[in-house]
């Protein structure tokens, strides 16, 4: 009985041990979990995630073809100066001469021999008109388009960059050069309106 009666305590020692043993191992793996919960965040959104190569071979999509010399030399004709400067100018022309045609059409003049204003005139003389008012502005617009586009290809050439000081350059360089026909005076106040028209219109599409 006496040795019973000595066994029982030290049973009861080991399972408070244990218990205690067991408490501690639990609080030390709850203390863990937001450790290793951060670690998981470090890897899957923080600085060590690892950046892979987004490769279509690998993702299942077809890989792009390699460009011949054929269509290298396309792309790089496409993107010279003199391209984007005959686009303009094209592009300057059509709509000069449609703004030209539209602005004939809804002026009463038009037609009007300034020695016999009080006669009618023909349907051929108010076509003619119109044709020559469209042809002048389509004249002007292209002239401008095309010193537009090149003075601000060149300039973003020579900076490296391509932002809103490019068109804004570009304009000053363009209403200057027109502007100086007519004189200094006027010279300026082309260069600064271009100036200022370029920037609205690359503040507003930007």
């Amino acid at each position: 009985m006496l040795c019973f009666n000595m066994a029982a305590p030290a049973k009861s020692t080991d399972a408070s041990l244990s218990v205690t043993t067991g408490q501690s191992a639990t609080v030390s793996s709850v203390e863990n979990v937001p450790l290793q919960y951060s670690l998981l965040l470090d890897h899957l959104i923080g600085d060590k995630r690892q950046i892979k190569d987004l490769n279509p071979t690998v993702m299942g999509a077809l890989p792009s073809p390699q460009k011949t010399e054929e269509q290298k030399m396309i792309e790089r004709g496409m993107e010279s100066c003199a391209f984007k400067s005959l686009i303009a100018c094209v592009g300057g022309f059509v709509l000069g001469g449609a703004f030209g045609v539209f602005t004939a059409g809804i002026d009463s003049n038009v037609g009007i021999d300034p020695k016999d204003p009080l006669r009618t005139p023909t349907a051929r003389e108010v076509l003619r008109d119109m044709g020559q008012r469209g042809m002048s502005y389509a004249k002007n617009f292209a002239i401008v388009g095309a010193m537009f586009s090149c003075t601000e290809c060149l300039i973003e050439s020579h900076r490296g960059k391509s932002d809103w000081k490019n068109a804004v350059y570009s304009g000053c360089i363009t209403g200057g050069a027109i502007g100086f026909r007519a004189g200094l005076k006027a010279g300026v106040l082309g260069c600064g309106g271009f100036a200022a028209f370029s920037a609205a219109i690359e503040y507003y599409l930007r």
